[in-house]
Order: C-alpha cells, then sequence, then structure tokens
C-alpha cells in the first residue's frame, strides 16, 4: 500500500478472498471518539497533557494537525501515546484544508472559546451518511454567552462565558462535549440537561476531571459542572472503541469464526449484547476480555408470539447506530428475518443494495428501514466504501462471500480502524491492500 505522510491513498484498495473463517486473539484498539475530543481539550491547558491508547487512524491525525496548527506541540510518546502543549499564543481559527477532512473539527469551538474568547471554524467535513445538523452546538454555546455568526464560516466570540442551565434539543454527542469544554472555565455552574453520555463522552468528563474540572453526573444526561479558573495537565488513557469490538463481534461470528477480543471494556457492549442475541449470536465475558465462540446459534430469535424482532438505534445507552451497518451484513449470514431500523441518519442504509448486487436478500423499505432475510450465499464483488462504518460492514460480507472482491476507496475504512488490513491478516482473513 502506497503511504504518503501516514495517509493511505484514496486510491488504494482492498483486495479480499472469502469463505474463510478467522481465527485467534486481538487487542481492541482506542476509542477513536474518545481520542478526537480529549485532543481538543488539551487546548484547555498549557501544561502538558499525555493521552494513552490512541488509534494510530488517519482522523486522529487530521486532529493532531489543527491541534499543531492552533499553536500546540504534539510528540510521540511510543505506540499509541501523545505528548501536547498547548502555546499561550493560541490561534483562534482552524485552518479550512484540515476542518473539510474531519467533522470532529467542530469540537475545537468550545475549547477556544473558553481559552481565547474566539472561534473560527470552516464547516466541517466527515461522513456523508445524511443531514447532520450543527445547531445544538449553536445553541449550547449560545447559552453560555457566545455570539455565534455565520458567513461561510462560523465565528464564534465571547467577552466572558458565564455558566448556565441549558436543555438540549437533542442529544448530540459533539454538542454535549462541546458545552462541557466549554463550561470547565466558564463563571459559574452549568446544567446540561439532556446530554449525550455514551463511553466517549464519559472518557472526556473524566479527563477532564484529572485536569481539574467538577464535573458531576459522568455517566447520566445530566450533568452539573462548575467552572473553574484553570485546568492542569494530565496523564490520560482513554477506553477501548466499543464500535471496533462490536465490528470485530460480526465478522467473528459471521465468518463462523473464534475469536478472543482483549481489552473489550465489556460494560460498554451491553447495548450491543441485546441485539447481537436477536440475531442469535452471543459472546463470553472473561474480565475485560470477550470470547466469541464458533459455534452460535446464527439464527433469528423471534419476540413473543413469533413476531419478527426489531434492531433499532438510539443515544447511547440506546444500540449505537455506528453498528447498524455492522448487524445489517451480519443479518445476511443468518437463518430468519429482521428488521434494522437506522432512525438517527437520513443516508446510512443506502449501502445494502452493495449487499443486494453480492446475493443478499434485503428489501429497503425507505431511507430508515430495511427487512433482511437469511441465511443468504453471498458473491465477491466490486465494491466502495462510501464511510467508515459501512466501509467495515463491506469487509465482513467480502469475507463471509464466495470468492474475490474488491473495496475501493479504503480511505474511509482506515479513517477509524487502526491498520486494520494487517491486523486482520493475522486472524486468517485473505486481505491485502494495493
Amino acid at each position: 500500500m502506497t503511504v504518503i505522510s501516514g495517509y493511505s491513498s484514496p486510491m488504494n484498495k482492498y483486495l479480499i478472498e472469502g469463505g474463510t473463517p478467522i481465527r485467534g486473539t486481538i487487542r481492541a484498539s482506542g476509542n477513536k471518539n474518545a481520542a478526537l475530543p480529549c485532543i481538543a481539550a488539551a487546548l484547555l491547558t498549557a501544561e502538558p497533557v499525555i493521552l494513552r491508547n490512541i488509534p494510530d487512524i488517519e482522523d486522529v491525525q487530521v486532529m493532531l494537525e489543527i491541534y499543531r496548527a492552533l499553536g500546540g506541540a504534539a510528540d510521540p510518546l511510543g505506540p499509541n501515546a501523545w505528548r501536547l502543549c498547548m502555546s499561550n499564543s493560541v490561534q483562534s481559527r482552524v485552518p479550512a484544508e484540515q476542518a473539510k477532512k474531519i467533522r470532529a473539527s467542530i469540537l475545537f469551538a468550545g475549547p477556544l472559546l473558553a481559552r481565547t474568547g474566539t472561534a473560527v471554524l470552516p464547516p466541517p467535513g466527515g461522513d456523508v451518511i445524511g443531514r447532520r445538523r450543527l445547531d445544538t452546538h449553536f445553541l449550547a454555546l449560545g447559552e453560555l454567552g457566545a455570539k455565534v455568526t455565520m458567513n461561510g464560516d462560523f465565528s464564534f466570540c465571547a467577552k466572558k462565558l458565564k455558566g448556565a442551565d441549558i436543555f438540549l434539543d437533542e442529544a448530540s454527542v459533539t454538542a454535549t462535549e462541546n458545552a462541557v469544554m466549554a463550561a470547565v472555565l466558564a463563571q459559574g455552574e452549568t446544567i446540561l440537561t439532556n446530554a449525550a453520555a455514551e463511553p466517549h463522552v464519559q472518557d472526556l468528563c473524566r479527563m477532564l476531571t484529572a485536569m481539574g474540572a467538577h464535573i458531576e453526573g459522568t455517566g447520566s444526561n445530566i450533568l452539573r459542572i462548575r467552572g473553574v479558573k484553570k485546568l492542569e495537565g494530565c496523564d490520560f488513557s482513554i477506553g477501548a472503541d466499543f464500535m471496533e469490538v462490536g465490528s470485530f463481534i460480526g465478522l467473528a461470528a459471521a465468518t463462523r469464526g473464534e475469536l478472543t477480543i482483549q481489552g473489550a471494556r465489556a460494560g460498554d457492549l451491553r447495548p450491543a449484547k441485546i441485539a447481537f442475541a436477536k440475531l442469535g449470536i452471543r459472546w463470553e465475558q472473561q474480565g475485560e476480555d470477550i470470547r466469541v465462540s464458533g459455534k452460535q446459534k446464527m439464527a433469528v430469535n423471534c419476540d413473543l408470539g413469533g413476531m419478527i424482532p426489531k434492531i433499532d438505534d438510539a443515544p447511547w445507552p440506546g444500540f449505537p447506530p455506528d453498528l447498524t451497518s455492522i448487524v445489517t451484513v451480519v443479518a445476511t449470514q443468518v437463518k430468519g428475518t429482521v428488521l434494522i431500523h437506522e432512525k438517527m441518519f437520513e443516508s446510512r442504509m443506502f449501502f445494502v443494495d452493495k449487499l443486494i448486487a453480492m446475493g443478499a436478500r434485503i428489501v429497503l423499505c425507505d431511507p430508515h428501514r430495511a427487512v433482511v432475510t437469511g441465511p443468504s450465499e453471498l458473491t465477491g464483488s466490486e465494491l466502495h466504501s462510501p464511510d467508515v462504518r459501512a466501509g467495515m460492514a463491506m469487509i465482513i460480507a467480502a469475507l463471509c462471500a464466495r470468492g474475490k472482491s474488491v473495496i475501493s476507496n479504503i480511505y474511509q475504512i482506515e479513517r477509524g480502524y487502526e491498520n486494520i488490513a494487517a491486523r486482520l491478516s493475522s486472524l486468517g482473513a485473505r486481505i491485502v491492500s494495493s
């Protein structure tokens, strides 16, 4: 694979030959969605911040580029560890070239406001999975005293941030994170209701607490933040990426393989465990590791009365939307019929036309709902990854399929999965990049 400045070229492809069960042991990577806000949060102090268990993926590299462009130093401390230190001369404008690559660039709004009183951000990029509104960010930061203007870029300014009683109009993960990062240095107390509570939001709150922030209610949808005058440095390790772990569970089951996932932080998988059980898929917990057996039922468990079950996503602690693509492809290998209902994003289910072309029996009812009947024998095909999670679903489909598949636009997959081709190859998957 051609690698330039640590990134894979969008022209690279995966060549995959299916039909081989994966077997072995793999360690879970750090949570991408925790790493990104934690990098932004390091801007809140002039003291060094050490972050550990950071996945080596492009989204992280882009966030580090933005951090450096804003005046910070970011130095590796070995595998998956970084030392960050922001100078006292913090720049307030996020560079457009990096912002358009990653939606998480919006996460610098709160820290920049808190540290400098000003933030200028171009519209963020990232996955195209339907309408992804930013209104909740503006509402929350506005309640804290920021004035928001839009003229091509998003501009935020505030002479002084003051605590407020804020009710978010949706439980947005990144809006919650922005509000928390702004509130920790605001004057007075902030009450944030209808806050997102995903494990990555919890990790951010734990990191800020380690830096000296006063946050109560971590893990709930009501956060109480008492502002402090300054934050200190810290040494913080983020948790496992439960989206990646869920993907590996799906891959092991769909290929009829056996897999042990180390450091999986099994408690974060409770919503996924219920959904996978509807497909007859279970795993054993061994401390923080989990083991997926090769002897799965692989049959849909009907609801009471023999009704077709539904797997639908929701804000935490509901089933994670990032795993809907994964369970959709896994359902093609399971006996029975299930309804997959993606309620949170308009366009995420459109990738199923690729699965249908491979032989999957799927009825796409509308942009949000798909009825999947299995098991289906899939045939290798030419595929194109539209986003991170759908791309991983296509890898699973290709590794289940008879014959060879080619997946293009693997840049989208490698934004969220660290060194995925090599890691899967170590488990016996026949996958190479070219």
